[in-house]
């Protein structure tokens, strides 16, 4: 069951000055996420109204060269006080040999930095387009945010 999610603002990042390299046309997210390995400079940067349902503005993608990886990066709407329940969550979906994830809070703007490593993720292979992807991402977020109001 794949979400249609409509983008509102697509661009290809630099990663070391986070200067916009393009925007891009949506056609753009039908490529293939190897984009990403073959371009390790760049990330890809989406906002869409529908992450609004999962709280989250924005998810950013890229390639860390490091641990050989697929990344997801974004900030989280929830309280602090689901810290211990994120990371509970993130431990049981999260799979592989990978660094898997890291969660941080930022009381400056009461954000959970989260990111994660997209290989981790039950589905994910690098055939898959930035689409299909941001598709699972999504539905990880959206299990991850019920899972978190269900505990309250």
């Amino acid at each position: 069951m794949e979400k249609n999610l409509q983008f509102h603002l697509i661009e290809r990042c630099d990663k070391e000055t986070e200067d916009v390299i393009q925007a891009e046309e949506p056609s753009f997210l039908d490529s293939s996420i190897s984009y990403l390995k073959r371009h390790p400079n760049e990330f890809i940067y989406v906002e869409s109204g529908a992450f609004d349902a999962i709280r989250v503005d924005a998810i950013a993608m890229e390639f860390d060269e490091v641990f050989e990886t697929n990344v997801a990066l974004f900030g989280l709407k929830l309280q602090k006080k689901f810290g211990a329940a994120i990371q509970s969550y993130m431990d049981d979906h999260l799979h592989g040999k990978v660094a898997k994830f890291s969660i941080l809070f930022s009381g400056e703007d009461g954000l959970w930095d989260v990111n994660f490593a997209l290989d981790a993720m039950e589905g994910f292979t690098e055939e898959l387009s930035f689409k299909q992807v941001y598709d699972l991402i999504y539905r990880f977020v959206f299990k991850l945010v019920e899972a978190m109001e269900e505990a309250q």
